[in-house]
């Protein structure tokens, strides 16, 4: 498959100008170039830019309120919920650990559900911005049904994606930004679009028989098992029940109905260290620990020992330096007019 490889403001500008042109506001344009550009730098292409095309169609077809008057209400001291309004996941989410990180500045922690959301891209975007603020960060979302439960034959759950981040004091935070089935559904789409066939394990046919075709599959399988199921079905329960929104097979498609406004959840939460222990003991033991983690021995057949989101890191700084590598077609529709 033909990729392009373009500076990083460029990617942004490009995804700013088809949203913007689509309707969306400017404002809101920015944050899911943001969002989109961090999940490409990062190398989880699945996530990025690729995903332009398909938030273009459905702002044409008025699934996404383009407008959107995004509003939070506190609940309690350290409790809200962000009212999405049908527009952008990425900045209702966005919103949500916004408040979050606040409430856990004056209180220790901030935990708000988001609701009448749409899909709101990779979520370490989200955790690492608590990070920046000297926060443990963690995010949640359901999404529609495309995973089949452990022991099951048809699809009830989504991927139901799950978000940890936590500082060091001279490290990199330690990220931690994963589906609870055994891939995101993107990798799919991203297999679909390259032209490549998928390792068994990632997906299913119609028959509930594991399948090399991205093409083929109907539905994903959960990680580890009935472990992955488990967490897949706690997702959905923050993210949707919690939230007050849908659950499993009840939300709407994401590449189905377009006109059709989504209502998803997402959860986030802020948790501020110093409440709880000195916060730079708490930041140097975190260094000692992932200093610790590269020190161990490695595996034959592996060269060293990573943590959480370091593989992703090293993408970001080669990246931001070379620009992000994205599928020709992917480019062709960003230029095009």
């Amino acid at each position: 498959m033909s990729t392009v490889t373009i500076p990083v403001e460029e990617a942004r500008k490009l995804v700013v100008k088809k949203l913007t042109e689509a309707g969306l506001n400017h404002a809101h344009a920015e944050k899911v170039a943001d969002v989109l550009v961090h999940a490409d730098l990062r190398n989880v292409n699945s996530h990025g830019v690729l995903r332009t095309e398909h938030y273009v169609n459905r702002l044409k077809a008025g699934g996404i309120n383009p407008n959107a008057n995004i509003t939070f209400k506190a609940t309690g001291p350290v409790t809200g919920v962000v009212d999405g309004d049908d527009g952008f996941g990425h900045v209702i989410a966005d919103e949500a650990m916004e408040q979050a990180i606040r409430m856990a500045k004056e209180n220790g922690v901030g935990m708000v559900t988001a609701i009448n959301s749409s899909h709101c891209g990779a979520l370490s975007y989200f955790v690492q911005k608590a990070v920046e603020a000297g926060m443990i960060g963690i995010a949640m979302t359901h999404t529609d049904k495309i995973v089949v439960p452990f022991g099951g034959k048809t699809p009830f759950l989504g991927t139901n994606p799950i978000a940890y981040g936590v500082p060091a004091k001279t490290k990199k935070p330690l990220i931690l930004d994963m589906a609870t089935s055994n891939v995101a559904l993107g990798k799919i789409l991203q297999a679909r679009e390259e032209g490549k066939e998928i390792p068994e394990g990632w997906g299913v046919d119609e028959n509930g028989a594991t399948v090399t075709d991205p093409n083929k599959v109907v539905a994903l399988l959960p990680f580890g098992g009935p472990k992955g199921y488990g967490l897949s079905v706690i997702v959905d329960v923050f993210s949707g029940l919690l939230a007050g929104a849908a659950f499993g097979p009840h939300i709407s498609k994401m590449y189905g109905d377009l006109d059709k406004k989504r209502k998803l959840g997402h959860y986030v939460c802020a948790i501020n260290p110093a409440f709880f222990t000195d916060k730079d003991v708490f930041l140097q033991q975190m260094d000692r620990m992932i200093d610790e983690l590269h020190q161990v021995e490695p595996a034959p057949g592996f060269e060293r020992v990573y943590v959480p989101g370091e593989i992703e890191h090293l993408h970001e700084e080669k990246n931001r330096k070379h620009g992000i590598t994205i599928a020709r077609t992917v480019y062709e529709f960003l230029i095009g007019e």
